[in-house]
């Protein structure tokens, strides 16, 4: 356990998110809504207004009038809301620490002010900057640690098998996206920033429990919206290859759960049964729309029909049978041959091909034979 500090900065960034230690972000929204770590919290002491007045009149007067101008921005009962905000949340966490950009003039006069209430609550030495800089040279180094990539076609269980290792590092878990066009999920995107710091994070923790070789799915370098860091990037590059080769009706059972019938119960949990079938049929619809230009007008076409014969079918009898008549072309014309072709540029580097749990039993005695 992270003990309460008697000093007022922490600069133990190993610990804090080993720890998930709670984090108050005192920098504006939107500082906050570009990067931050995943425990924290914003509670800013400048709203986005308020800071851009203040970096103007540090421009042009100097720090000694934008402290004073900040001072009369935020005074009064203005004050009082934001530091009432601000004593709630040390007691609800009271092993939490402070930080604004730098550790500097924000998080001191937070801290500042909370000590005047009789709360003393650690800041974070060297802030977020502190913070994300800890968690780049995270991802550098283990980005140069081994690796083995598992590859294999569309609804062959990739990711399914990388959770099951203990040294599994699920990308698109992290992203929120599962890689194709219809790989968004209903939960949002994180801005890349946090993208780095969550995988960051989640390396820094599987490090931490001995892993020192990652098992990490055959990824391109976009999933969905975020980047993967590009020397994470190369090494899966360069690394050997394992390929899950599942037979063509194990996988479509795969899909049809996974992206329709899941999916189907996902979205009406959210949004209730209307709304909820009205955004899965437009989930679908957009999945195919996105890459039309690569199926081809024609293909796109009878694809998008059969899909709109498919579901009115499944609303009324709950059974997803119907969108066979467009998922099996999609992966015999589209899916599979896409990915055969990129696979034919990797052969050097495999190393094991069977189905799913000859490849997990592999990538078992792999790590066994390997240290881990």
């Amino acid at each position: 356990m992270l003990t309460r500090q008697t000093q007022l900065e922490v600069d133990d960034y190993r610990r804090i998110f080993l720890q998930d230690v709670p984090l108050i972000d005192v920098r504006a929204p939107i500082e906050f809504q570009q990067g931050a770590f995943p425990s924290a919290i914003n509670l800013p002491l400048l709203n986005n207004s308020e800071r851009q007045a203040v970096g103007i009149c540090y421009k042009q007067h100097g720090q000694q009038a934008a402290v004073a101008l900040g001072h009369r921005l935020v005074n009064g009962s203005l004050r009082e809301q934001r530091m009432q905000a601000w004593i709630v949340q040390c007691a609800r966490q009271p092993q939490g620490m402070i930080y604004c950009f730098r550790g500097g003039l924000r998080s001191q006069l937070v801290q500042q002010w909370l000590r005047e209430a009789g709360e003393d609550y650690p800041r974070v030495c060297g802030g977020y900057k502190a913070l994300r800089s800890f968690l780049l040279g995270t991802l550098e180094f283990c980005a140069a640690l081994p690796m083995i990539i598992v590859g294999g076609n569309t609804g062959c269980g990739k990711t399914l098998l990388i959770k099951e290792l203990a040294a599994g590092i699920d990308l698109e878990g992290t992203a929120n996206h599962r890689g194709s066009s219809f790989g968004r999920t209903l939960l949002k995107q994180h801005s890349q920033i946090d993208f780095e710091n969550r995988l960051a994070v989640l390396m820094l923790k599987k490090q931490q429990e001995g892993c020192h070789r990652w098992v990490l799915e055959d990824e391109s370098r976009i999933i969905g919206s975020n980047n993967l860091p590009l020397t994470l990037f190369n090494g899966m590059q360069q690394s050997p290859l394992v390929v899950i080769d599942d037979p063509f009706e194990v996988r479509l059972a795969r899909l049809q759960t996974e992206y329709l019938d899941q999916m189907r119960v996902a979205f009406e949990q959210a949004y209730g049964e209307l709304e909820g079938w009205q955004k899965y049929d437009e989930y679908l619809h957009h999945g195919l729309f996105a890459i039309r230009r690569r199926l081809g007008l024609e293909r796109f076409q009878q694809m998008t029909q059969r899909l709109k014969w498919a579901l009115p079918l499944q609303q009324a009898s709950g059974n997803s049978d119907a969108h066979q008549q467009w998922l099996v072309p999609l992966l015999q014309h589209y899916y599979d041959p896409m990915y055969r072709y990129q696979l034919e540029k990797k052969a050097q580097r495999i190393i094991f091909r069977g189905y799913y749990a000859e490849v997990k039993e592999f990538l078992m005695t792999y790590s066994q034979n390997s240290g881990e």
